[in-house]
């Protein structure tokens, strides 16, 4: 058992949180990551027990184009600023990985200087991919190299080389030397060579007992890379996806499988894969923007942090705030954030206090750190199971449906459970509970002795407030639309208006106006009423809980499902998808000049099993040819990228990868 095994993470972008300036002006240190201090213990009081933080040295812009991994960057102050920040988190039990940036450095890098200034004579010319003196890049260098993802102010080092292996390896003793780190974040570790991988685990075993190394990966089999040999952990992407679809098409099942799916790939053993899970982060929006329902914040995280794997909280979304990804900038994702604004969430923020209460009862049940999974019940919009470690069985019960749900479960051997976020008790009857779970609710039930109370140093009771996820249900549900109104100015009709028409432009369907588009109007109108969601009038704008953001959701959905569905859905939704679908295939067609004519296609009625099935291979096929034409247009597709897009057969996580180009 390591540390990581009971952590619960919360996630620092340190350059937005601390409000640090989009462009490093190499100037005197500026001590903002001081201003960080306090929250530590603000970490600690939501029941977060381990810090990533990162990237953290010094870069020229966004913190990801290193130009010294040895020194901390000047906008964020001191390389013993940051010794004092970690060893304070040390001093109150909370333990700090880095952002580690070893794929790729900036252009200010010592050693891409020294080529730019020697050309062929410099002795690190080998230090980068395929550089290339006969060539040219877009700052007009008089040469070309591999970059990663076709910009070319990152260029990608040479992981093959002997001498920056050791180099890296050198920058990890380094951080553990000086500063004490815990473990590290590989960033962009789906495209790193494997072999430089086991080489930087060999240090991670050499530097500090249980330190740990956990990869940022997308897609693929996470097998490869989580392994005794390699690296102790991999972002959860699957289940990230996984967590806000299922809630936002009420379909549990698509959870249930990716659960299923990972915990297999860990050969059916909780400590098989332990991945890391997480509902946002600095690269993709906000769960609570995310969410068609925002009552589901709740079930979202009862899953968060029941569910096999490491749990982590992005900084900020603990209270709730939005945050949507823009076309151009992330910034939206990296807000600035003082800690004052929110001195009394726990108390007065239901979001705050159902993340806090979650987070003790991770901490004090170690069946969820531990436990094997069994899948209890599963309907479209209810879901249980339960995780037993050393003879304790805790069951786990969420429903994203709008009405209470009774739900009568095996139990394991103890007298009664308790509710740990409600604190309601419920007596064990032939081996069975019978629990009522809330509307847009969850619960977590753990085995207690008659007139025992429970185990998880008073959860069911923060202040003065009980701590239950029927604050996000149906009874609070105006108060949650109303603070949900106050966040978003958006009530002037003709700025709803154009919020649509740009949710619109943005999926390649004509701009709404009043005079000229009427009909699309109608159209997007009538898609959202079928979709369940409130309409969107001209005039009138979205209706009362729904806000003229959530058109840009509804649109964006809209197409996603459109893409989504398979064959037999088209079939018995064609006449009234067809618009949809066209919209869908306007946008790949448009976007990706090679998708192929197969996957465009509808199937004709009569067609045979084998033609679906060479249709859904065509569809594969066609949106791999998409993704790689799309790579194509910002730099040139290295073997490893294109082997990393054929690899990926899912045809949902295909799609997820093309909306993320926009």
């Amino acid at each position: 058992m390591a540390w990581y095994d009971e952590a619960v993470f919360y996630h620092i972008y340190p350059l937005g949180l601390t409000g640090a300036p989009k462009e490093n002006p190499y100037g005197e240190p500026e001590h903002r990551l001081n201003t960080l201090i306090p929250w530590i213990d603000h970490i600690k009081e939501i029941g977060c027990n381990a810090i990533y933080i990162g990237p953290l040295f010094e870069s020229v812009g966004h913190g990801y184009e290193t130009t010294d991994y040895k020194k901390l960057d000047s906008r964020l102050g001191t390389n013993e600023d940051l010794t004092a920040f970690v060893g304070e988190c040390h001093r109150q039990g909370v333990k700090v990985i880095f952002d580690g940036v070893f794929n790729h450095t900036g252009r200010d890098f010592f050693a891409f200087q020294d080529i730019k200034k020697n050309r062929e004579n410099s002795r690190y010319k080998d230090w980068y991919r395929n550089v290339n003196f006969w060539g040219n890049n877009q700052f007009n260098d008089g040469f070309s190299y591999e970059n990663w993802g076709g910009y070319d102010l990152l260029a990608k080092l040479n992981q093959q080389n002997p001498e920056v292996r050791d180099y890296i390896g050198d920058v990890i003793r380094f951080w553990v030397n000086e500063f004490d780190v815990d473990g590290i974040r590989l960033d962009a570790a789906d495209v790193l060579d494997f072999e430089y991988m086991k080489a930087l685990r060999q240090v991670a075993n050499e530097v500090k007992p249980e330190f740990w190394l956990m990869g940022e990966v997308i897609h693929g089999d996470y097998n490869r890379w989580v392994n005794e040999g390699t690296l102790h952990s991999v972002t959860n992407y699957h289940l990230h996806k996984a967590l806000y679809s299922g809630h936002n098409d009420h379909n549990y099942f698509e959870i249930a499988h990716t659960v299923k799916r990972l915990y297999g790939m860990g050969g059916n053993r909780p400590e098989g894969l332990k991945l890391y899970n997480f509902v946002d982060n600095h690269d993709v929006e906000r769960i609570y923007t995310k969410l068609n329902n925002k009552a589901h914040f709740a079930p979202v995280h009862v899953l968060l942090y029941t569910l096999p794997g490491v749990p982590s909280v992005y900084y900020g979304s603990e209270f709730g705030i939005e945050g949507r990804k823009e076309r151009h900038s992330d910034d939206s994702l990296r807000p600035a954030l003082s800690l004052g604004d929110y001195k009394d969430a726990i108390e007065e923020n239901p979001y705050t206090r159902l993340v806090a209460a979650l987070g003790k009862v991770r901490q004090n049940t170690p069946a969820l750190s531990y436990g094997d999974y069994q899948e209890l019940t599963l309907t479209n919009r209810q879901y249980a199971f339960s995780r037993n470690y050393q003879g304790e069985s805790v069951i786990v019960t969420v429903n994203n449906d709008d009405k209470d749900f009774t739900m009568n479960l095996p139990a394991g051997n103890a007298a009664a459970y308790v509710g740990a976020l409600s604190g309601e008790k419920v007596a064990v009857d032939n081996g069975r509970i019978s629990v009522s779970v809330k509307a847009n609710s969850g619960e977590i039930w753990i085995p207690a002795s008659d007139g025992q109370a429970i185990k998880t140093g008073g959860v069911a009771d923060i202040g003065s407030r009980s701590v239950g996820t029927a604050d996000f249900g149906k009874p609070d549900v105006t108060v949650l639309a109303k603070n949900v109104q106050e966040k978003r100015d958006m009530d002037d009709a003709e700025t709803k208006a154009e919020a649509v028409s740009k949710a619109t432009e943005c999926v390649g369907i004509v701009p709404v106006t009043a005079e000229g588009n009427a009909e699309k109007l109608r159209e997007i109108e009538k898609a959202a009423e079928k979709a369940g969601k409130s309409s969107v009038g001209a005039p009138k704008g979205i209706a009362e809980e729904e806000h003229a953001r959530e058109a840009v959701e509804i649109v964006e959905e809209l197409v996603a499902e459109a893409m989504l569905e398979s064959v037999e859905e088209k079939k018995a939704k064609l006449e009234s998808r067809e618009k949809l679908d066209a919209v869908a295939e306007q946008m790949i067609d448009e976007a990706m000049e090679s998708l192929t004519e197969t996957a465009g296609k509808k199937p004709e009625e009569d067609e045979t099993e084998e033609y679906r099935e060479a249709f859904e291979k065509g569809k594969i096929a066609g949106l791999q040819e998409a993704i790689l034409a799309i790579m194509s247009k910002n730099g040139a597709v290295t073997d490893q990228m294109r082997k990393d897009v054929t690899d990926n057969v899912y045809h949902d996580s295909l799609i997820n990868w093309i909306k993320s180009f926009r």
